[in-house]
């Protein structure tokens, strides 16, 4: 990002608090912020606020005559080597699917010739009403960027998707934006088809399970065994392969990201459920078992909250061992998918416990990669992964995990496309 140049266009929206910590993270990347304050942002974040952090002059008003004089909101919108929209409200995803242009923001985002990334924030009912749903997909089909929205609590104090995403996964985002060719929408695509190569359709008529999430099970109605998987890279694989064409069996277990759109939902809660849910879904020709399936579950779990009783000791939990998908999956007699994929989330040893576990669970590969606490992989943006076949390990560079996403979804073509 060293040098690029973001134009930022904030929204009215109390996710504008993030705005500032934002700005600090892509100024700390080496790139350069030029803002753009909607009417509706500056009720909840300040133009002085902006300006400081950004280090630029904060731009407001489609009429200013300083700036208007050499029609400047052309020239903004050309300038920039990406436009980011955030928080991109219902408002503002609505009149940018419907080409309207009635002040700067707007105005920018119609004139602007380069690709545009949208951070959505906006009431759980407002993000599920079909009038923005049909924008999203109006925006989509135009070649508009996406990050977010995130599951989690409202302002208004209701519980659902629209929370705008973390400024750490945004800047994620952008990263991968940048990376991207010049915009293009999808009709412009379509007209070019003989100029530009397209792969969507590489794994048409094909079925993949894609597996995500952590499992919860249970101790009690309110206790439950977990781990700290977000089910952000099982989401971001679901999605890759959607991409590519196939259609997609995505098991997901509680994860705090939200899945996909275009493929098939399944949620469960459990290791068993899991697994009962991947057998639903056979046959298939690949399973991506991304999943952070727990090893034990509790047998003795209660149907009421367990008390203390003033002994001073903890109730004696008995565990037994939950099912093993991969390695069932892996050693089906009939129905196997012609590629299997499994994960190896270690903290030691990483490619000598990786490939133990490829060899011993019969799978066709195993993306390991090393969630010690000192990553930072564990629940965050990026990940560094080692891909494991028959021909040894593979090292890939630290990179989002959008990317790894990609890349895997590739490799997946390759094999059974």
């Amino acid at each position: 990002m060293d040098g690029k140049r973001i134009l930022l266009i904030i929204g009215g929206g109390i996710a504008a608090y993030k705005i500032p910590q934002l700005i600090r993270l892509i100024r700390a990347e080496g790139a350069h912020v030029t803002p753009v304050l909607t009417s509706a942002g500056a009720q909840f974040t300040t133009p002085m606020t902006i300006s400081v952090l950004a280090g630029e002059k904060v731009h407001e008003g489609l009429f200013d005559i300083e700036t208007e004089a050499d029609i400047g909101h052309i020239q903004l919108s050309r300038d920039a080597d990406l436009v980011v929209v955030a928080p991109a409200t219902a408002d503002m995803m609505a009149k940018m699917a419907n080409g309207l242009a009635d002040d700067l923001a707007s105005t920018l985002l119609l004139a602007t010739d380069k690709r545009v990334l949208i951070a959505p924030a906006m009431n759980v009912r407002m993000w599920h009403h079909p009038a923005t749903q049909r924008n999203l997909t109006t925006l989509k089909d135009d070649g508009i960027l996406l990050v977010g929205p995130d599951d989690g609590s409202m302002a208004c104090g209701e519980f659902g998707t629209g929370r705008m995403s973390e400024p750490e996964a945004i800047v994620t985002a952008i990263r991968d934006a940048l990376q991207q060719p010049t915009w293009l929408s999808l009709p412009q695509q379509r007209a070019l088809t003989t100029e530009i190569p397209l792969t969507l359709s590489r794994l048409t008529g094909r079925h993949v399970i894609v597996t995500s999430g952590p499992t919860h099970e249970p101790i009690d109605p309110v206790r439950y065994i977990a781990n700290r998987s977000s089910g952000s890279q099982g989401a971001a694989i679901a999605a890759a392969l959607r991409d590519l064409g196939a259609r997609v069996s995505f098991i997901t277990g509680p994860a705090t990201v939200p899945p996909p759109d275009g493929v098939d939902v399944i949620r469960v809660e459990t290791a068993q459920q899991m697994r009962d849910a991947v057998e639903a879904s056979l046959p298939a020709d690949a399973a991506v078992m991304a999943a952070a399936v727990a090893d034990w579950r509790v047998t003795n779990s209660s149907d009421k909250k367990m008390k203390k009783d003033g002994s001073g000791r903890p109730p004696a939990l008995e565990m037994a061992e939950n099912p093993d998908i991969l390695a069932w999956i892996s050693k089906l007699p009939q129905n196997r998918p012609r590629l299997v994929v499994g994960f190896a989330a270690e903290t030691n040893d990483v490619i000598q416990h990786a490939t133990d576990k490829r060899l011993r669970k019969g799978c066709d590969w195993i993306v390991a990669n090393d969630v010690s606490p000192e990553t930072g992989i564990m629940g965050g943006p990026e990940n560094t992964v080692t891909l494991i076949s028959e021909n040894g390990p593979e090292e890939w560079p630290r990179m989002s995990k959008r990317d790894v996403a990609r890349r895997l979804a590739e490799r997946i073509a390759e094999e059974i496309g």
